[in-house]
């Protein structure tokens, strides 16, 4: 069903996404798509907790000897905002259903985004065991950093000028990689 309404996102956009359209797409009747999921939102809801999981997942670099917990940490939030701006359902959702984010930027926290913080959290925790991560907060800097990945995310090509080597994403990808070092660093 997931793999169907991102089929059809991917081609007509959200708000020209209709149920039916994802039955006839994933092969199976309305009534079996109404039985999980009341309208298409809530279906989109579950594809993009699904799709921003697993770019924050694949984003994260493998753990290897030699690499501190902050490396990785800061590492993986670069590659993740990258992967975002790249992924073409959130390039589809970002160009044309935009106000499909909004609630998830100014009035609650989705499920991706409780997961992401989770993750953030642990990894945080293994930092301040390995040294490599100052004191704090946990759960504030966690936070902290997604509101900052959040805002390069969404934001970052309202700043850039590719005309201008100095600055192109990857030279405000280099600054975000630099925020989150001095920010994490003991």
């Amino acid at each position: 069903m997931l793999d169907a309404v991102r089929d059809c996102v991917l081609a007509v956009g959200v708000r020209r996404t209709t149920l039916t359209d994802v039955a006839r797409r994933a092969g199976v009747s309305r009534m079996t798509l109404y039985r999980r999921w009341p309208d298409v939102r809530s279906l989109v809801g579950d594809l993009m907790t699904r799709e921003w999981i697993d770019v924050a997942a694949r984003a994260m670099p493998e753990r290897r000897p030699g690499l501190d917990a902050r490396t990785l940490i800061v590492e993986g939030l670069v590659a993740g905002v990258a992967a975002f701006r790249a992924h073409p359902l959130f390039r589809k959702i970002v160009d044309v259903d935009p106000e499909l984010l909004l609630p998830y930027v100014l009035d609650r926290r989705g499920a991706s985004q409780e997961a992401l913080l989770g993750l953030l959290a642990q990894a945080l925790e293994e930092g301040r065991a390995d040294g490599s991560v100052r004191a704090g907060h946990t759960e504030r800097q966690a936070r902290s950093l997604l509101l900052v990945v959040q805002s390069f995310t969404l934001s970052l090509r309202t700043m850039t000028d590719e005309d201008d080597a100095e600055l192109s994403a990857p030279a405000f990808l280099d600054e975000l990689r630099s925020l989150l070092e001095r920010t994490l660093a003991p």
